[in-house]
């Protein structure tokens, strides 16, 4: 609900909570919360100024506009406890202890699951999902790494692997993440 000024919030927020005890409900104490939105435009500092729904975090953000001038919105991006549950997904995955499977095998596996985070999460600031994708990367070198007897030995080499040849290798065509890199513009290079 957004309001013009603070006292006007809580007033609506007192008029929610006494309609809803008509009901037999009740404001979550917790999650209910008066948020200022801060942006270019209110500038005025207030305890709460972001808030998470739905695997979202909703705060201040630096923004391009058109002309490519930068500034400040209230906007939301994938929030921390979502990135932390993708990360704990991504390594309870094991790619690592994988390396009996082909690319098409994991791709069959986890494609799904990460194009799900893409299109849900990457709707709005598409950046914030890059550290979790180069994670994905990294564990991708690591399977490449105990996978392939050229690559072993050589972390480094089986990262610069994982992105530049993997992408090219015919198994790899709509391998994980059907063409993330693309999709993502060099956020993570896997494809």
């Amino acid at each position: 609900m957004h309001c013009r000024t603070e006292r006007e919030a809580q007033e609506v927020r007192a008029a929610i909570a006494a309609r809803l005890r008509e009901c037999g409900l009740e404001l979550h104490p917790e999650k209910t919360k008066v948020v200022y939105c801060k942006d270019d435009d209110r500038r005025r500092t207030y305890p709460n100024e972001k808030f998470d729904f739905l695997g979202y975090t909703f705060r201040p953000r630096r923004s391009k506009n058109r002309f490519g001038k930068y500034f400040i919105n209230f906007s939301p991006a994938v929030s921390d406890k979502a990135v932390k549950a993708i990360r704990a997904e991504i390594r309870s995955w094991n790619l690592h202890l994988r390396s009996d499977k082909s690319i098409g095998d994991l791709s069959r596996m986890f494609n799904p699951v990460i194009r799900g985070w893409l299109q849900y999460y990457g709707r709005f600031y598409r950046s914030a999902l890059y550290p979790p994708m180069r994670q994905l990367d990294r564990s991708l070198a690591r399977w490449a790494y105990r996978k392939y007897k050229k690559l072993r030995g050589h972390l480094r080499r089986a990262t610069h692997w994982v992105a530049t040849d993997f992408p090219s290798r015919p198994e790899a065509v709509g391998a994980l993440a059907d063409g993330c890199a693309a999709w993502l513009h060099g956020g993570s290079r896997m494809s």
